[in-house]
């Protein structure tokens, strides 16, 4: 009785050794001639080409290593945080981290009580360059029968602004680098 347990325990070993062994040759798909002008000779470079394009195993999920994504916070983001501090001389109504937008409230200084300019600052990129950085100006007049017209304002103070902001974010990036090596 036992050599018939033992003989069915090697026919299904067999059998599941057989089924993997099958699916990970069907895993691997159909021969697929490459041109050998496009794959580098050196092993390394292969390894890099292939991991830039996204090809390849990761056994790191099946050890336990799970990695998160690549999350970039408001602390981390170094555009954000020059923002903030460009801008900490004026209160600020919204700020959406999420939605990348800053509004600042209506600020006016005191020499002139009837005019007034709001500043919005739109993130279109977490990158410190020049177009990833989008700002209005908005000037408010107010006639003294409280009638007020807004208009968007275009003057250098928008390049200085964004010029500001770029500074300070290329400072605190290097910052954070000298921090981490």
């Amino acid at each position: 009785m036992f050599k018939f347990c033992y003989i069915n325990f090697k026919k299904l070993f067999q059998i599941i050794f057989l089924s993997c062994l099958i699916i990970q040759l069907n895993s691997c798909g159909l021969y697929r001639p490459t041109d050998a002008r496009k794959i580098p000779p050196n092993a390394s470079e292969r390894i890099a080409q292939n991991q830039k394009e996204g090809k390849g195993m990761r056994f790191g999920s099946l050890l336990g290593n799970k990695g998160g994504g690549d999350f970039q916070f408001a602390s981390s983001n170094a555009m954000w945080r020059a923002t903030i501090e460009i801008l900490d001389f004026v209160p600020l109504t919204n700020v959406d981290y999420g939605g990348g937008i800053i509004v600042t409230d209506w600020y006016g200084d005191s020499t002139s009580t009837n005019e007034s300019i709001k500043i919005m600052v739109q993130f279109l990129s977490n990158e410190i360059r020049s177009d990833g950085i989008k700002i209005n100006i908005y000037k408010k007049n107010c006639l003294p029968g409280g009638n007020c017209q807004t208009q968007i304002l275009k003057t250098e103070l928008n390049t200085e602004i964004k010029l500001a902001i770029l500074k300070k974010a290329a400072s605190l990036k290097k910052d954070t680098l000298k921090k981490k090596n």
